[in-house]
């Protein structure tokens, strides 16, 4: 008995989910397998696309952020808000899928190719003329407005598809005891996805150097991407017809008790939503960590990706260093998710995973701008000794912090997040949500541009301004690390209370 006992401890460590559990469990996995997939290669190909475009380079993106992610957010959260009254949740999700996959066939096949036609110069020649030097890069949002579009798309599949759709969907159906299993699972099989994306990058921009010479063989990787993203979101949307329809909605995986249909409708309107989050502690906390996230990891990406365009200026160059960059952010990430997400959150708790993906940040960070900012003080026979110059040095070690702090925010800050929604009720989990996730994730990463643009503006680069951008980040990894203790003693006192209450009933 004590062998089969000890058997099934270590079999509930591995493999925790049963198998009358699976038929819900497996579909929603790959859900997020091709939401994560999709993200991938667009995060690739937007920073591609803008950071090595005509006049441009990383100043560019914090730019886009402020000027262009953040409005559009607030637009689709608003409109999102609007159509949940009238469709419901399940038949926005094939809405929205439709729309973005229409989006990125029109600039594969449009846009891009008639780049030269749209794009226009004498406007920003004029501009970039009579502006200061610290704005080259708002021209170059400008100058060439399809790359920011499509900039500003791809930034949004990641807030909509992946935080709103896919973990609200669960978020729905699963209880806060199960979601301890599942939700560590479901993010093996999201990172699971990254490795092979970064891989299918890394091919497509090898593609390009095998085309003969003349036109444009960047618009024949771009094409093999799309067509791959489309196919990814068709058969996305083929699961989740499977799911609504062909299984038992009495089977669903950890309902809760009194839980509603996909497709209920609300009545809040978004507004009053907006009013309850600045009014509720708990959703101010949630709000205010999403915001230092975004703040945090914006800041030292863009520091990052300014020293990667120095050191890969063409975009083949570029795009198949951020294919390998996302296979080995991939691998990484499955490694903590299967020997980290599951065990820290059911040994140690909520809050001591929340805390997991600041201080990993933190650390990682303090590292990078370290270096960074003293790396003209080392000696040159340093360097030569490893046969590495100092750029390329500063460029592996801000890509080990940005592997470091995307792995960790997949595995744990993710699956906490939204594991924190559970215990809310269902206008808080739907709009609340859609407030926190598509607004505040934006907010707190344009939040981050404004103070780059501003620095920018008075002192004209990005390598200038590192050494203050050092001491903000500091500062926003103090107020992150106080706002996950403070919803996590929030967040313990409300799942207890249900437990209560639901053993009562």
């Amino acid at each position: 008995m004590s062998t089969n006992a000890e058997f099934g401890k270590w079999r509930s460590r591995l493999w925790p989910i049963y198998g009358y559990e699976l038929k819900k469990i497996i579909p929603m996995a790959f859900i997020l397998y091709l939401t994560l997939f999709i993200y991938t290669i667009l995060r690739d190909i937007k920073d591609t696309l803008v950071v090595t475009c005509s006049d441009a380079g990383a100043e560019i993106i914090p730019f886009l952020k402020i000027w262009g992610t953040v409005p559009f957010a607030i637009i689709f959260t608003i409109v999102y808000s609007k159509l949940c009254n009238i469709y419901g949740t399940g038949r926005l999700f094939y809405l929205v899928i439709t729309f973005f996959m229409a989006f990125f066939c029109l600039f594969s096949l449009f846009l891009y190719p008639n780049k030269g036609t749209l794009h226009p110069t004498v406007f920003p020649d004029y501009l970039e003329s009579v502006l200061p030097q610290g704005l080259k890069g708002l021209v170059a949002v400008l100058r060439n407005w399809t790359f920011s579009l499509f900039y500003v798309f791809s930034q949004l599949w990641g807030s909509v598809c992946l935080s709103l759709l896919f973990w609200g969907y669960a978020n729905r159906i699963t209880a806060i005891a199960d979601s301890k299993r599942f939700y560590a699972f479901f993010g093996l099989m999201g990172n699971l996805s990254v490795p092979m994306a970064g891989l299918f990058v890394y091919y497509a921009s090898q593609r390009q150097e095998s085309l003969p010479v003349g036109g444009d063989p960047w618009s024949h990787s771009l094409n093999m991407m799309t067509c791959m993203v489309v196919l990814a979101g068709l058969l996305m949307m083929a699961i989740h017809w499977w799911i609504n329809h062909d299984m038992n909605q009495k089977a669903q995986v950890g309902e809760p008790d009194g839980a509603k249909k996909e497709n209920d409708r609300l009545s809040l309107p978004l507004k009053e939503s907006l009013l309850h989050i600045i009014n509720s502690p708990y959703m101010r906390c949630l709000a205010m960590t999403v915001i230092s996230y975004g703040v945090c990891i914006n800041i030292i990406e863009v520091t990052w990706k300014g020293q990667l365009r120095l050191q890969f200026p063409e975009p083949n160059e570029y795009s198949q260093f951020m294919g390998l960059f996302s296979s080995c952010t991939g691998l990484l990430s499955i490694f903590m998710a299967l020997f980290v997400t599951n065990n820290v959150i059911r040994r140690f708790g909520w809050t001591a995973a929340a805390l997991c993906t600041p201080m990993m940040l933190l650390v990682s960070g303090l590292l990078f701008f370290f270096f960074l900012l003293f790396r003209e003080t080392l000696p040159a026979s340093f360097f030569l000794s490893i046969g590495v110059t100092p750029l390329m040095v500063t460029v592996l070690l801000g890509a080990l912090q940005n592997m470091v702090s995307k792995a960790t925010k997949y595995s744990l800050f993710d699956p906490t997040k939204e594991m924190s929604y559970i215990p809310l009720d269902r206008e808080q989990k739907v709009k609340g949500k859609a407030a926190i996730d598509v607004v505040c994730n934006p907010v707190g990463k344009s939040a981050g541009s404004i103070l780059q643009q501003g620095l920018i503006l008075m002192l004209g680069s990005l390598a200038a301004i590192a050494p203050y951008v050092s001491i903000i980040v500091l500062l926003f990894f103090i107020v992150w690390i106080i706002s996950v203790q403070a919803l996590g003693r929030q967040f313990n006192a409300l799942a207890h209370s249900k437990d209560k209450s639901g053993s009562h009933n």
